[in-house]
């Protein structure tokens, strides 16, 4: 996935840069520009990709967030600010791409596989399969009543980020990250355990 996404890296600068009004472009910001995107896409297509679930998705989210980067690197007082600063927007676009999209479940799937791994071997064939597809709706109803920010640092954490990059994603303190994820743990396994009692 990652090898085609970098090879239209250099086509996708183009688009981007073409897109943008000629009076908004100087030598310096496409410099600068081209600099961020070479350095971050990759950064910036996963955080989204963690979230929509969904490869053409996260890639017209990492097209919409480069766009607004160009238009706005020169206000950026800093290298280090820009990749803080796009993993906030491009979780932000990510998030309301779902809303607009009504595909809130989706970005959910991974984590509530994972959270119904090793539910214990049972039935085989249909009935399993069943069972499987109740277990993981199950489990979807219980992440979503997890409350936010608790809920996102969950699924980012599942996808392999680092808790400074879920502080700066989310824009929360890195030292509240580690307790939101334990706190939204706790939660989910609470309400996964009365769901899945009613049974």
């Amino acid at each position: 996935m990652f090898v085609r996404v970098a090879s239209m890296s250099e086509r996708a600068v183009e688009a981007l840069v073409d897109s943008v009004p000629e009076t908004v472009q100087t030598a310096a910001a496409a410099h600068s520009f081209d600099e961020a995107f070479t350095l971050h896409h990759r950064a910036v297509f996963r955080a989204a990709y963690a979230l929509v679930r969904d490869s053409g998705l996260a890639e017209d989210v990492t097209q919409e967030v480069f766009l607004k980067l160009y238009t706005h690197i020169g206000s950026l007082q800093n290298e280090e600010h820009v990749r803080p600063w796009l993993l906030r927007v491009a979780t932000n676009t990510a998030l309301n791409t779902i809303r607009s999209r009504s595909r809130s479940g989706t970005r959910e799937e991974e984590f509530v596989v994972a959270a119904t791994v090793g539910a214990g071997s049972g039935p085989v064939g249909v009935e399993a399969d069943y069972e499987r597809r109740a277990e993981i709706e199950e489990a979807r109803r219980a992440l979503s009543q997890v409350k936010e920010p608790m809920r996102s640092c969950l699924l980012l954490k599942q996808q392999g980020l680092s808790y400074r990059e879920i502080a700066q994603t989310l824009s929360v303190n890195e030292s509240n990250v580690g307790s939101l994820i334990a706190r939204g743990r706790k939660e989910f396994t609470r309400v996964y355990g009365k769901i899945g009692g009613r049974r």
